[in-house]
């Protein structure tokens, strides 16, 4: 059980890298659309705004998948429960985000896996 655990965390910790690593795409496009010449004065203000609260609200949404495959690596039951809530929460994100939550909900509820984290 322990390889499926440390899976799980590796997955999570993947899945969280590739989405601040589209966010950091995102935010670059749209920060780097507004320095256009020409674009008048409004434009390059409304793009750099909206990158900004853009990069922001997706790390914000991104950063719990991180730290709870960080948790979940080191085998903290912290990061079990979070490893929970963002599979719970990812269940929508079809179709990488529905197998990995599956995948996670099926292995963390393992009362094998629940003895390791309460043992560790």
């Amino acid at each position: 059980m322990e390889g499926h655990v440390k899976a799980v965390a590796v997955l999570w910790i993947i899945y969280g890298a590739i989405g601040l690593m589209f966010t950091f795409l995102l935010f670059a496009a749209l920060f780097g659309i507004s320095f256009i010449p020409d674009m008048g004065y409004e434009a390059p203000v409304i793009l750099r705004t909206v990158a900004i609260g853009l990069g922001l609200f997706f790390a914000i949404l991104t950063l719990p998948e991180l730290i709870a495959g960080f948790g979940i690596y080191s085998y903290r039951e912290w990061g079990r429960i979070l490893g929970l809530v963002v599979a719970f929460l990812n269940l929508i994100s079809f179709p990488f985000g529905t197998a990995l939550s599956i995948y996670t909900l099926v292995i963390l509820f393992n009362p094998e896996t629940i003895k390791l984290f309460s043992s560790k």
